[in-house]
């Protein structure tokens, strides 16, 4: 699973980063079950549609910045961790967090995000 894993991390920060509309939500239907949740402490989004709004508003909130994986990616059955930075390239990161997801058919069942560290 760990090949597939990787793709399908790369995948969903590659759904975060991509601004066209139409490009995005077929990533977020590659990437996320159609009854997939996200919650953070700032956001939540249901299903796949859910899920494409709330990573919209959060392009318009964080424009010119962009997600990229910071560390390795640890996983356990259907269980995976992994670290994210959001930042203007070559820059120094504005964020940084960890999300805790659950895979089920190979997508995104569920995840859990947790900021790490982000300005007053």
């Amino acid at each position: 699973m760990s090949g597939n894993l990787n793709e399908l991390v790369d995948r969903y920060i590659a759904t975060w980063n991509e601004t066209d509309g139409a490009r995005r939500r077929a990533l977020v239907g590659k990437t996320f079950t159609e009854t997939a949740s996200y919650v953070d402490p700032m956001m939540l989004g249901d299903g796949q549609a859910g899920i494409d709004a709330m990573i919209a508003g959060a392009q318009s909130r964080f424009g010119g910045m962009r997600f990229r994986l910071s560390g390795k990616i640890d996983a356990f059955k259907d269980r995976v961790r992994f670290s994210w930075e959001l930042g203007a390239d070559n820059r120094d990161a504005y964020v940084k967090g960890t999300d805790f997801a659950v895979i089920a058919d190979g997508r995104l069942q569920s995840v859990t995000g947790f900021i790490d560290q982000m300005p007053a």
